[in-house]
């Protein structure tokens, strides 16, 4: 059976994948000591996906590490995971230009070191024992595995710009397949098409994991925006199943025919808002309407979706609604409490959003106290402003901690702040974020600065110094103030900063 491909040509059936997958976790086994978290830098590949499985088989966690961070961050996480050895490709690095510090292992080099011999007892290993002698043969006979134990640990900025470790647990990755699972009503000949990285927790679960255990086939590719390679590898393979963000979805509107995405059944999007523009635009060229979905990193990461709705002998079910996001999946419990008095609102009543199941996180690494803060009594608090209609249907409305989603990536306000203050010298309270809608991202940076700030220096430093391309705003992102807004108790008036830049950009529309 087709498990699969990529875009380099390249494809796997299942025996092929698990002897290779094998092959590899031996040979990576040899050249690892007994550190817990092995790094993986690559892109949506075959290799990334066998990459995975093979440091997953050797009971090891796999970190998919974020090639578009900074420096900095990227520092921090191979810190935080006291990591010692990263996997990547020779080719990839070539190209980004990355220096990696410890020991670094290319997938190149793996590959060609796997023998027909070492692949032919890898599926003999794997195939032709009962499944008990198996596990034996492939995990090692003293290597115990639970349902509790780490399954990777995602990396994410939140509101402070500082990378944050989710340790999410094998239960966790496999309660949000299940429910995945029960959704989609797979068929035995859907494919997905994987366009999102592994860094990405959306990536990681719904587009490696979710195919290799239902038992169907994906296609991978390792550039998100390029919406023309993706459209052939659809038509190409027969995808059914496409999980992107609105942004990359914009993109397949423009640059793909009608007859590349026709064999598509389900579209879902997620990390950023779907606009009903791009809704429609999608809907009128491919004859099928995207699904908005909602999840987080720390809820591994899906809570709620939208779905195509049900007809089945007579019976109909609602199973989306536009604007909205969706119904939690089976298993995950919401609740939505005013924020002051932390009481139930009522329906249509807007509040913060707290989920619970078994998709919640372990915990941040190294950070019990937030960990303590933000899970109570098993319930997640998200930072997320939402309301339930009367149906149970979702909408998020704002969100509480300081960051925007551009293009599914998250971008921290603080973080862009302390880096002006820093270029300008200066502890004074010069410049304030917000973001404000974008059609083409979901979102985009504005910045209130003082009016004697030169600004076009500003923007040449900011690029000098080290940031992620996303977390720099464009000179004309800035707007010029006599001071930044203030509370009475001081502290920024974050709702006069969002309206202000709401006004500005509004009045240079038109």
């Amino acid at each position: 059976r087709f498990c699969m491909a990529d875009a380099s040509g390249k494809h796997l059936n299942y025996a092929q994948a698990l002897s290779v997958s094998v092959s590899l976790s031996n040979i990576i086994k040899s050249l690892v000591q007994e550190e817990k978290c092995i790094g993986i830098m690559l892109p949506p590949s075959i290799g990334s996906v066998l990459g995975n499985i093979a440091v997953s088989l050797l009971n090891k966690i796999p970190v998919n590490l974020n090639y578009t961070t900074s420096r900095e961050a990227m520092g921090a996480i191979i810190e935080q995971c006291s990591m010692q050895t990263i996997l990547t490709s020779r080719k990839f690095i070539e190209k980004t230009g990355f220096s990696l510090p410890g020991k670094v292992i290319f997938m190149e080099d793996l590959f060609g070191s796997i023998s027909g011999g070492q692949m032919a007892m890898s599926f003999f290993k794997s195939y032709c024992f009962p499944r008990e002698i198996s596990h034996r043969f492939v995990f090692g006979k003293n290597n115990i595995r639970a349902m509790g134990q780490l399954a990777t640990i995602m990396f994410t900025s939140g509101s402070t710009g500082h990378p944050k470790g989710v340790q999410l647990t094998h239960a966790n990755i496999v309660s949000n397949l299940e429910g995945l699972y029960q959704v989609f009503h797979v068929r035995k000949k859907d494919v997905v098409m994987g366009i999102l990285p592994q860094f990405h927790s959306f990536g990681f679960t719904a587009n490696m994991w979710f195919p290799l255990v239902a038992g169907i086939g994906a296609v991978y590719h390792y550039n998100p925006l390029d919406a023309k390679m993706i459209g052939q590898l659809v038509q190409r393979y027969q995808a059914s199943i496409l999980m992107a963000t609105p942004t990359f979805l914009s993109g397949m509107s423009r640059r793909c025919s009608q007859e590349q995405l026709r064999s598509l059944r389900i579209v879902v999007v997620g990390a950023e808002k779907l606009k009903k523009e791009i809704t429609e635009q999608f809907r009128a060229k491919f004859g099928i309407e995207p699904m908005e979905g909602y999840g987080c990193t720390e809820l591994s990461p899906i809570v709620s979706i939208n779905l195509p709705d049900y007809h089945e002998q007579g019976v109909r079910q609602k199973s989306h609604k536009r604007e909205k996001i969706g119904l939690p999946l089976p298993g995950v419990a919401v609740k939505i409490l005013n924020q002051e008095s932390l009481q139930p609102v009522g329906a249509n009543e807007d509040g913060l959003l707290y989920v619970k199941g078994p998709n919640v996180m372990q915990g941040y690494l190294h950070q019990d106290a937030l960990t303590r803060d933000l899970i109570r009594e098993g319930w997640y608090q998200t930072g997320d402003i939402a309301n339930m209609d009367e149906d149970g249907f979702l909408t998020i409305t704002d969100r509480v901690s300081r960051f925007s989603k551009i293009g599914g990536e998250m971008v921290p306000h603080i973080k862009i702040e302390e880096a002006i203050q820093e270029i300008l010298e200066t502890s004074e309270l010069v410049c304030a974020v917000t973001s404000v809608p974008d059609e083409r991202k979901g979102e985009k940076l504005a910045v209130l600065c003082l009016q004697d700030v030169d600004v076009i220096s500003l923007v040449d430093q900011l690029k000098a110094c080290g940031l992620p391309n996303l977390w720099i705003p464009a000179v004309s992102q800035f707007i010029s103030v006599p001071a930044v807004p203030l509370l009475g108790t001081g502290k920024v008036d974050l709702g006069r900063v969002k309206q202000i830049a709401h006004e500005h950009f509004q009045m240079h529309q038109k």
